[in-house]
């Protein structure tokens, strides 16, 4: 007798046993739990989506549970409104009921029925970044802190960090470590402060404020409780303090949480993500079922073997090791460069190899852990004709800091391009705005000279404040000494280097200090070793044949996208994805992992994101590295990546056409084992001497950890690093 189940799209109803098959048993498993807490560990490609909507369906149809006392919790727009579709398609209209909806739009929803309580309006108003960056920098003008000492976006990180961990201005005051953790104190207090008056709410304050009502009221908590009888997370792993939070609240007291993600694949710790989350999810709920699901659809086994042995070797992890029963397929190509134009070679031939399988170009996807490394990709890619997207961003030549950068040398370079000498003018930020520069055009035109020309002149331009005519007079003459360096024939490198520190280009992004503008002065400095490229090609190197250069680059007509398109995107952009054929490139010491990973637990997450890559790959994989690359306008000389090393040598293969000469793959982890272990031999004291890959001659300052970490003060930047003794690619020097 079919009894209760779930509904097809016509409202008719199906037996329970339609939705477990196909399901394997430890799907199945998941879907017909129970009351209480169940943790899925959900390895990739494992089906976790599957398991989600079919859940749901169960509950539904099955258990009789209201749609409307499931609140099903995603991370993105996209999955919540994949998730309500999938649902819909088992259970019928009844679907829409079900709270399937991200963390963000859950707490909006509870919030405008409960805001009177929080001590706000129910229509309060919702700010943007955009919003909330220019409040910042209004209440940056009331503490009268120059934006040029405390960056706005540095202070909307901090705000949003401090936040996503329910601490309020009171909280991060007591914190305070600096004199500028202090300024930012009094920053956020007045930003709150400011946000109340205009009875606004900021992204980080839907989480706050929801987490605090629930938690500080008991009559609200009891209200949502009753309300949801279950609560699924997905991609829980990127949970954050806040949510977490949110889902403990929510959870009580029927414990009817379902927690689904993958603790490998937690990499977004710069953005608040707590990967503990899920590694304690036992702690908090001891009487968790869980769940494993360890059979993936995607890969081949030969890629799941390498991705096994790589994530295997983190400490801090739940054991579980994927497999599939579609065969070993191909062995992993790892290939040797000389440098990254010639590492940009072996991607388009990846690219070719996949087109004569009979793959398309939509089926090929090239990975980078940073994202200045897209350029020399894209240049061939556009040499060969080879249409590609970027996501996550713009084309390389098309990102704004590069743009700005660009906007220097064709007003230097140009004097009567007034859109490039605006666009300078305008970057970084400094009180240029719209009426100072009809000031500065009406000046030109009564005098009948370019604008360039009325730079030097500011001192003369009526209306113009002081700090504006610093700001002119600043630029003229960097702009001056450009066109004078580039006719005694100076290196282009070293005048795009002189452009971007005088400029304050890298400067403002530096004092933002977040992820995001890290990863553009990254882009900056690529362009000193495009200019630096250039000058060593041209026979007659000049500013406007440099320029030149780049603008047919960058409007290179390309295949139509439609016909598809090799995709280009770091890793962190990767994750969700997969392809027939992967490329990863960089993988090399200090790039990939990344040098700014000198502790343990960065070091995890850096071989985490590398699983991530690895298991993005359907059929085809290719790992490559440099041996040198362009880097701040010299050659910087790099060593392979530890993770090539921890490699399973029989999952690895030397490709046709690899590099003759170098060791075969077994030889190669090995090259790289010995590498990256230079540091674990020497006993390190205060007052050694070492040469580190990336960062040249230093000297150590101090010994930490029982030995683990040292302190090294570098030569060539006077910075002092802190450094995994027995990870970096460090020596010491003798004698």
């Amino acid at each position: 007798m079919p009894g209760a189940g779930a509904s097809d799209t016509s409202g008719r109803i199906r037996a329970v046993s339609d939705l477990l098959a196909g399901l394997n048993p430890p799907q199945r498993e998941a879907v017909m739990h129970g009351e209480g807490p169940l943790l899925v560990l959900a390895g990739a490609g494992s089906g976790k989506t599957r398991v989600l909507t079919h859940r749901v369906a169960r509950l539904v149809g099955e258990a009789g549970v209201p749609p409307d006392a499931i609140l099903a919790i995603t991370f993105t727009n996209k999955a919540a409104a994949e998730l309500r579709e999938r649902i819909a398609a088992l259970v019928g209209p009844r679907a829409r009921a079900v709270w399937a909806s991200t963390f963000h739009a859950a707490c909006v929803r509870i919030l405008r029925r409960e805001a009177p309580e929080a001590g706000y309006a129910s229509d309060f108003s919702i700010y943007d970044a955009d919003d909330q960056l220019r409040l910042i920098r209004r209440c940056l003008a009331d503490e009268h802190i120059d934006p040029k000492r405390l960056a706005p976006r540095a202070v909307q990180a901090r705000i949003s960090d401090a936040k996503s961990r329910l601490r309020g201005p009171d909280d991060l005051a007591a914190e305070t470590g600096s004199f500028q953790d202090e300024l930012i104190a009094r920053v956020y207090r007045r930003y709150a402060d400011a946000l109340r008056a205009n009875g606004a709410m900021d992204f980080d304050d839907l989480l706050m404020v929801t987490a605090q009502l629930l938690e500080g009221d008991p009559v609200v908590r009891a209200r949502w409780q009753s309300r949801f009888r279950h609560v699924l997370v997905d991609e829980y792993q990127d949970t954050n303090h806040a949510q977490y939070r949110l889902v403990r609240a929510l959870g009580e007291p029927q414990r009817n949480v379902v927690a689904v993600g993958d603790d490998d694949q937690g990499i977004y710790s710069w953005r608040g993500a707590d990967v503990g989350n899920i590694l304690d999810f036992e702690r908090d709920y001891p009487d968790a079922r869980v769940v494993a699901l360890e059979q993936n659809y995607r890969s081949t086994g030969t890629i799941l073997r390498a991705a096994n042995a790589v994530v295997g070797r983190n400490p801090h992890r739940h054991p579980k090791r994927l497999w599939t029963d579609a065969g070993d397929g191909d062995p992993i190509a790892v290939v040797a460069c000389r440098d990254e134009h010639e590492e940009a070679r072996v991607v388009a031939g990846v690219v070719d190899d996949a087109l004569g399988r009979g793959e398309s170009l939509a089926d090929v996807a090239v990975f980078y852990r940073t994202n200045a490394q897209s350029r020399a990709i894209e240049d061939q890619l556009v040499r060969r004709g080879i249409a590609y997207v970027v996501v996550g961003g713009p084309r390389f030549y098309e990102r704004a800091e590069v743009r700005d950068l660009l906007a220097y040398l064709r007003a230097a370079a140009n004097p009567i391009d007034a859109v490039s000498l605006e666009r300078a003018l305008g970057a970084p930020k400094r009180g240029i705005g719209p009426g100072c520069m009809a000031r500065l055009r009406d000046f030109a035109a009564a005098h009948d000279i370019p604008i360039a020309e009325a730079l030097p002149r500011a001192e003369e331009v009526p209306g113009v404040n002081p700090g504006q005519r610093a700001a002119l007079l600043a630029t003229g003459a960097l702009l001056a000494d450009v066109r004078r360096a580039d006719a005694a024939g100076s290196p282009l490198d070293r005048i795009v280097e002189d452009v971007l520190e005088r400029s304050g280009l890298r400067e403002a992004l530096a004092r933002e200090g977040t992820f995001e503008a890290q990863g553009r002065i990254e882009n900056l400095e690529e362009m000193v070793g495009v200019a630096a490229e250039y000058g060593a090609s041209a026979e007659e190197p000049s500013l406007a044949g440099f320029l030149e250069g780049v603008a047919l680059q960058a409007d290179a007509d390309l295949v139509d996208p439609e016909a598809g398109a090799v995709t280009l995107m770091t890793i962190h952009n990767a994750k969700g994805l997969e392809f027939d054929t992967v490329v990863i490139t960089g993988l090399e010491e200090a790039l990939f992992p990344h040098v700014r990973s000198d502790t343990p637990e960065a070091l995890e997450e850096e071989r985490r994101l590398f699983y991530v890559g690895l298991t993005r790959a359907r059929r085809h994989l290719t790992l490559t590295h440099a041996e040198s690359r362009a880097m701040h306008g010299g050659r910087d000389y790099r060593i392979p990546s530890r993770f090539l090393a921890e490699l399973p040598p029989d999952a690895l293969a030397a490709p046709p056409g690899a590099r003759r000469g170098r060791p075969g793959i077994a030889g190669l982890a090995r090259e790289a084992a010995r590498a990256v272990g230079v540091a674990r031999a020497p006993r390190l004291a205060t007052g050694d001497s070492v040469l580190h890959a990336t960062f040249g001659e230093g000297v150590v300052t101090a010994i930490e950890g029982g030995g683990e970490l040292v302190r090294v003060r570098f030569a060539q930047d006077g910075a002092e690093r802190r450094l995994m003794a027995g990870a970096a690619p460090m020596r010491k020097v003798e004698g």
